[in-house]
């Protein structure tokens, strides 16, 4: 069964499981309690189709979250094609704020999808990493921020997002936040930003 479950999938079946994985990303954002039976009928899937691809609430749900960490960071290097460094990496901050704060919904589900099994820290720190190192070194090798600013640098600074409360005025407290980290990286850079 492993041997299987790494194999490719048949386009039809890449298909299928993407549209279960977006449907399943809106669905739990609104409810964490969503039956699996909605998502599958809203993505226009049987249910056997839905749990060879998903065996469990648990497995969906920690899925969507590494599929919607995934959307997030791939988008730095199209940022990076559209932008300058600094703009870019800005840009892709407010997406970050944005995924953060729209997909709190997800907040309950995933806390029951992961009691007992740890923290979700690792799940997306991987690919949060990588999108924040190629914006860096962008913006480093543009001269657009200070010198010497590592992505554990950068993940601490914005920290803050985690914090504000997604059900208040969240937008303008994130945009203050991410506005006031720009300036603090921007200061010193040898670009003269």
């Amino acid at each position: 069964m492993q041997e299987r479950k790494d194999a490719p999938l048949r386009s039809d079946a890449q298909r299928n499981r993407e549209r279960i994985l977006t449907v399943a990303l809106e669905e739990l954002t609104r409810s964490g309690d969503v039956p699996l039976s909605a998502i599958a009928k809203k993505a226009g899937v049987g249910q056997g189709t839905f749990y060879r691809n998903f065996p469990n609430r648990q497995s969906l749900v920690l899925e969507v979250y590494q599929y919607g960490v995934q959307q997030v960071a791939d988008a730095a290097a199209q940022l990076l094609t559209d932008h300058a460094p600094d703009r870019a990496l800005r840009e892709w901050m407010a997406q970050l704020a944005q995924y953060a704060m729209v997909k709190a919904g997800l907040a309950d589900a995933l806390r029951k999808a992961t009691s007992g099994c740890g923290t979700l820290a690792g799940l997306g720190y991987g690919p949060i990493t990588s999108a924040v190192t190629c914006l860096l070194r962008a913006n480093h090798k543009a001269g657009t921020i200070r010198p010497g600013v590592t992505p554990e640098d950068f993940m601490l600074a914005i920290a803050g997002l985690w914090q504000i409360d997604p059900h208040g005025d969240w937008e303008t407290r994130a945009t203050r936040l991410l506005d006031l980290v720009m300036d603090g990286l921007r200061a010193g850079a040898p670009g003269g930003h």
